[in-house]
């Protein structure tokens, strides 16, 4: 099969659409459902970028997308943490591309709402548990076990969109869109991001572990299949905050590291003893925690809807408390799709725990950025590559 016919484009006013190739077979099956145009647009980016970071790492990937930027991102892990097993609201015993999605879909649990997964390994019963139970719009993989695809296919009433991609697949080396009736041609990006990217380091701190590499790497993936601008927190193989799309690249950071505040507030003991009400919506679970971990929470109270929520009145989570919890994590990765202008950007990054900066450098004031991370130790490494995606 050389061409997919879709219901309709990015809006449904524009039909007709479909997919096609010009020359073979498309390197693709829909096993269940009818997948969109903005589906596989983000099926097809996100598959991208979970291949590449297997191939980079060697450790399973798994990547939570919406409008074609990723919410999500993380390695899998043989066992996830008993923290991240509250937080992520996912059981222990799992397989690690079970655990990848896990830590995917929790990095940013409101964003990833009705999302697009890709795995890069085979889709195995414990993802399919862990899929079946959210509220997404598909996914994509290599391959399924017989007992993933039955629970897949049984996923809202059969219409749960399931994509089988050839991993083996290798797209043309110069690729082509169609904007206002122009044709645009570029190469393929084929880049492959490695630790040799790593090793011009520029500050005065070297010291460069081998957590802080492997985060790098997933930062810099992460960004070359994001909407640019583009900013990425990593901690521990996870992508914990993603600002992706802004004009401003401090707009970026500062978007980036709210979301990497946000899922380290996920884990404050406060958060983690909410008393939710019994049969309470995975949805609107998420949302309390929101609103319990921002500045609104104390107007929500002073409303009296918590009751519709929690069993008992929680106590406030106050600034104070939230900057003193946020100030206790370290270790973090950030890494940026193209140069930091100022130093404004490091320093809004140190106030979310982070240690190690990725980028390719080439700003006219670089000099100022690198004196910004030296004033706080933090080591930065200059790439020369820049990873603009549109």
């Amino acid at each position: 099969m050389n061409e997919l016919e879709l219901k309709y484009g990015c809006n449904p006013n524009q039909k007709p659409a479909r997919i096609f190739m010009d020359e073979g077979e498309l390197p693709l099956q829909v096993l269940s459902g009818r997948p969109g145009y903005i589906n596989f647009m983000d099926a097809l980016n996100s598959w991208q970028l979970v291949k590449a970071l297997k191939e980079a790492t060697g450790k399973p990937a798994a990547a939570s997308f919406k409008h074609v930027s990723p919410a999500g991102v993380a390695l899998g892990t043989d066992e996830l943490t008993e923290v991240e097993q509250q937080i992520y609201f996912a059981p222990g015993g799992m397989s690690p591309i079970a655990n990848a999605y896990a830590r995917a879909r929790g990095s940013d649990r409101l964003c990833s709402y009705g999302d697009w997964a890709a795995l890069s390994d085979i889709c195995d019963e414990d993802t399919a548990k862990l899929l079946n139970r959210e509220v997404s719009d598909g996914v994509i993989a290599p391959g399924y076990t017989e007992g993933a695809l039955e629970i897949l296919k049984s996923k809202r009433k059969g219409n749960y969109n399931v994509v089988q991609i050839d991993p083996n697949y290798v797209p043309k080396p110069a690729e082509q869109r169609h904007i206002f009736g122009i044709t645009f041609e570029q190469g393929y990006n084929d880049l492959k991001i490695t630790r040799d990217m790593l090793t011009n380091i520029v500050t005065e701190n070297k010291a460069l572990t081998e957590q802080a590499q492997l985060d790098m790497l997933v930062a810099l993936i992460t960004l070359k299949y994001t909407q640019s601008n583009s900013v990425c927190y990593v901690k521990n193989g996870q992508a914990i905050g993603i600002g992706a799309g802004q004009q401003s690249r401090v707009h970026c950071t500062r978007l980036a590291g709210n979301k990497a505040d946000n899922w380290f507030l996920r884990q404050h003991p406060m958060v983690l003893g909410l008393d939710f009400v019994d049969g309470i919506r995975r949805a609107d679970r998420d949302n309390a925690i929101d609103i319990y971990i921002s500045d609104e929470y104390e107007d929500v109270l002073a409303e009296g809807v918590w009751q519709q929520t929690f069993k008992t009145k929680p106590e406030v989570l106050t600034a104070e408390m939230k900057k003193e919890w946020i100030a206790k994590n370290r270790g973090v990765t950030v890494g940026s799709d193209a140069f930091f202008p100022f130093g404004d950007n490091v320093e809004r990054a140190r106030k979310s725990g982070v240690d190690f900066i990725v980028q390719p450098g080439g700003s006219i004031r670089d000099d100022h950025v690198i004196d910004t991370c030296n004033k706080y130790g933090i080591v930065m490494s200059f790439t020369g590559i820049r990873l603009f995606h549109h």
